[in-house]
C-alpha cells in the first residue's frame, strides 16, 4: 500500500522539488514551457501522467516523438530521483507504437529491469488513459552519481 500524501499524484515534497528541479522541463509547476507531467512511486513502480498540448505536435495533430521520449525518460529518471538517487541517462532505446494525437492523456510507468554497481537499465512505457493501449516503449541505462 503506497502513502498518497507522500508518494500520490500531488506529491510535490515527494519529489524533492526545490531549487533543483524547479524549473524542469518535463515536471516543473512554475515553468511555463514545462511540459505538465505529474509523477508519483506506488510501490516499486514510478506512475505519471502526460497530456501533450497542440504546441507539442511535429504533424498537425500528432505529438513530436521526441517529446513522447522525453516523457518516457523522465519517468525512468523520476525513479531514481524518487529512490534519493541522481545519476543521468547513459544510453536509451525507444519503440514508438502508434501515433498518439495532441491532447490524449497518457498514462506512463517506469521499472527495473537490471542494477549492477552504478548502472541501473530501466523500463517505460506510454499507454493512452483511454483504452491501455502501449504508444510507446523505452529502455535506458542510468549511470548513477557515485
Amino acid at each position: 500500500m503506497t502513502d498518497e500524501a507522500s508518494t500520490g499524484p500531488d506529491a510535490t515534497a515527494a519529489r524533492g522539488e526545490g531549487p533543483e528541479t524547479v524549473h524542469c522541463f518535463a515536471c516543473s509547476e512554475v515553468n511555463p514551457v514545462s511540459l505538465g507531467m505529474r509523477l508519483w512511486m506506488d510501490g516499486e513502480v514510478c506512475r505519471g501522467t502526460f497530456t501533450p498540448r497542440s504546441e507539442h505536435c511535429g504533424w498537425t495533430g500528432v505529438t513530436h516523438g521526441g517529446l513522447l521520449f522525453t516523457a518516457l525518460d523522465e519517468v525512468m529518471a523520476n525513479w531514481l530521483w524518487l529512490q534519493q538517487l541522481r545519476g543521468f541517462t547513459a544510453r536509451a532505446e525507444v519503440r514508438f507504437r502508434e501515433q498518439v494525437s495532441t491532447g490524449t492523456p497518457l498514462l506512463l510507468e517506469a521499472h527495473v529491469v537490471e542494477r549492477r554497481r552504478r548502472l541501473i537499465t530501466l523500463a517505460a512505457s506510454a499507454k493512452r488513459a483511454a483504452d491501455g493501449v502501449v504508444v510507446a516503449e523505452s529502455e535506458a541505462k542510468f549511470m548513477i552519481e557515485s
